[in-house]
């Protein structure tokens, strides 16, 4: 999202839950598996506990992206993370606040984990970014939605 944030023109704010940097990060995660990924095309990998479907086009397509879009994202960042989370380490949060320009904010989500699996931590988050959100977002665009 914040290397295509900057080419959507609606897109006025953008905010980031345990984050890596660089999207080539996540490959890490299923490097057991890069092999197959490649040779096959596609694999299955678990990420965090869960199943996911690895095609070898995502791979391709993370490759051509660093870190130097954020600099130029020109819209509000929030940047979310725990500095506990087992799957993104928060260093990387750090990179991405340190790359972007103003305005942008970091917020702690303390003891969450990387997929906010308590209810409390996901409404912690869901509560400050709705938040956060108003002092960006201009409030026409929403009754322009068609939501039912």
């Amino acid at each position: 999202m914040l290397a295509a944030a900057a080419q959507i023109k609606e897109v006025q704010a953008v905010t980031t839950i345990g984050a890596p940097s660089d999207a080539q990060h996540v490959t890490h995660n299923f490097s057991a598996h890069l092999d197959e990924i490649n040779a096959a095309g596609v694999a299955k990998v678990t990420l965090a506990g869960r199943e996911f479907t690895i095609k070898k086009q995502f791979v391709d397509d993370i490759a051509k992206y660093d870190r130097s879009h954020i600099g130029k994202l020109k819209r509000a960042l929030l940047v979310m993370h725990s500095p506990i989370d087992a799957t993104v380490n928060i260093r990387e949060a750090e990179k991405i606040y340190a790359s972007a320009k103003h305005p942008k904010s970091f917020i702690s989500l303390d003891n969450a984990d990387h997929l906010l699996t308590k209810k409390e931590d996901a409404d912690y988050a869901a509560e400050v970014i709705a938040s956060w959100a108003k002092r960006y977002v201009n409030n026409n665009s929403f009754s322009k939605m068609n939501i039912n």
